[in-house]
């Protein structure tokens, strides 16, 4: 039998309702073999158990968090403040300003407590996976082998479409 993989990235949602986005986080790390761990909690409500994961995640076995929240947005920022590990933002559109209000809180950290943000939602979600895999990538050369691979697919994808569009075009 098999040992089970002890997750490497922790995905933790100040809602249930970011789920439909961060779904794609879990979806694509699990496309380059990498198990995670998804945990709702908020850095408002539930603000002892926010610091209390941060500060045992290493010690977990956890390599990379991936918070998402919409938005006050704090979550990411009392994660990353409370732990060594890197810290990914995934802003989610709240009850306002359509996910603007949620990358501003979440991009706006102060020096020494980085949080590596990126676009509002589904792209977010995908490049919050994607980037964990680079970070994890730079100890772990068959994440690296499979990194090289996604970007070739990426570009054969373009440039079959441009061929595609030139035969279009050009009858």
């Amino acid at each position: 039998m098999e040992a089970t993989k002890k997750p490497a990235v922790a995905i933790v949602m100040g809602s249930q309702t970011d789920w439909p986005v961060m779904e794609f986080t879990r979806n694509t790390l699990k496309k380059f073999g990498i198990e995670s761990t998804v945990k709702v909690m908020s850095a408002h409500r539930t603000p002892h158990e926010a610091v209390e994961f941060a500060e045992s995640a290493a010690d977990n076995g956890y390599e990379v968090i991936i918070g998402a929240a919409g938005g006050a947005a704090h979550l990411c920022g009392v994660l990353a403040g409370h732990t060594v590990l890197p810290v990914i933002g995934v802003p989610v559109k709240g009850w306002s300003l359509d996910g603007l209000d949620s990358l501003l809180s979440t991009v706006q950290m102060p020096k020494g407590v980085p949080v590596a943000t990126v676009a509002i939602g589904k792209a977010g979600a995908i490049n919050a996976a994607i980037l964990a895999v680079q970070i994890m990538g730079g100890a772990d050369a068959e994440l690296r082998a499979k990194m090289v691979e996604y970007k070739k697919t990426m570009a054969e994808e373009v440039i079959a479409a441009d061929a595609a569009l030139q035969a279009e075009i050009n009858g």
